[in-house]
């Protein structure tokens, strides 16, 4: 989608396949066959999504569709509870600041680590933060850096969990690049936005018909079953044949593998084969409770 609007903006004619028959990908929504509404939206807007909210604003000036949630607690089995709220908007006051307030990491805890190693998640850089960081797990980074055990749930539960992750096999180099986006490096820090209705109401519908004013054609339901080259363009076939300039493949993991092995045609060998070597997330469970 923000590649299309990318594009059209440019004057470009764009023609969208989507192969359900709602937008949105995995965080669409749609009614089921009793009449309930399904949502799969992704879970907050985070302030520092500048260039996701700056698509939005294209159907949404004002980001009226979106409402702040206060705060972003941690609550543990023990009682204890970290709040990501009121605290200091300029790095590095605000990792201070959460230091000096939290119950489980202390002061003395951070006397205790190797402070030069633990630089590395304050200067980050890419991309020699994943030449330096890559090939080592975020598990086994934090315990040779002596990070808090009774700290580890911020990075296990808030950023490695949250992107379905298991610790051992996140690269410390993913966990150092998202704790700078998210906290270190960030004046907007673990406090978000979300919508005010269903995804397809607040986020879809509104980007459609902004689609639609900009002259692209928008086809749901229709999946792309493979591309071949031509002396001057692309033949899309996705049911019948079209003939196009170009080609943008903004499909998930296995929607690509798929359409580029039905597209033996498509770019280079080198390329093809990094793409067959790609990985899908691990199984992973998200259970939603309702206590009140």
């Amino acid at each position: 989608m923000a590649a299309a609007v990318a594009l059209a903006e440019r004057g470009v004619r764009v023609v969208l396949h989507e192969r359900h028959d709602e937008l949105g990908g995995r965080v669409r929504g749609w009614t089921t066959p009793t009449g309930e509404t399904m949502t799969r939206g992704f879970h907050a807007f985070f302030r520092q999504y500048y260039n996701l909210r700056a698509l939005l604003r294209r159907a949404d000036p004002d980001l009226a569709r979106l409402r702040p949630v206060p705060d972003y607690p941690l609550l543990h089995a023990n009682g204890t509870r970290e709040s990501f709220a009121r605290l200091p908007l300029t790095p590095p006051w605000n990792v201070a600041g959460f230091v000096l307030r939290s119950e489980t990491f202390t002061l003395r805890d951070l006397t205790r680590m190797d402070t030069r190693a633990a630089t590395a998640l304050f200067d980050v850089s890419l991309p020699r933060t994943y030449t330096e960081l890559d090939g080592v797990d975020a598990d086994g980074f934090l315990r040779g850096i002596r990070f808090p055990e009774a700290a580890r749930h911020l990075a296990f539960e808030v950023f490695s969990r949250s992107f379905f992750a298991h610790p051992s096999a996140l690269s410390a180099a993913e966990l150092a690049t998202m704790f700078h986006i998210y906290f270190l490096g960030s004046s907007e820090g673990l406090l978000f936005d979300v919508p005010d209705d269903t995804y397809p109401a607040a986020i879809w519908e509104p980007m459609r018909r902004h689609l639609a004013a900009l002259g692209v054609q928008v086809r749901t339901g229709s999946a792309v079953e493979r591309v071949t080259r031509r002396a001057d363009g692309y033949r899309v076939v996705a049911g019948g044949e079209e003939d196009v300039d170009a080609v943008v493949l903004a499909v998930d993991v296995t929607g690509l593998r798929a359409l580029v092995g039905a597209s033996p045609e498509l770019a280079t060998p080198g390329w093809r084969a990094r793409v067959a070597d790609l990985r899908t997330t691990p199984p992973f469970l998200v259970s939603r409770l309702w206590l009140d």
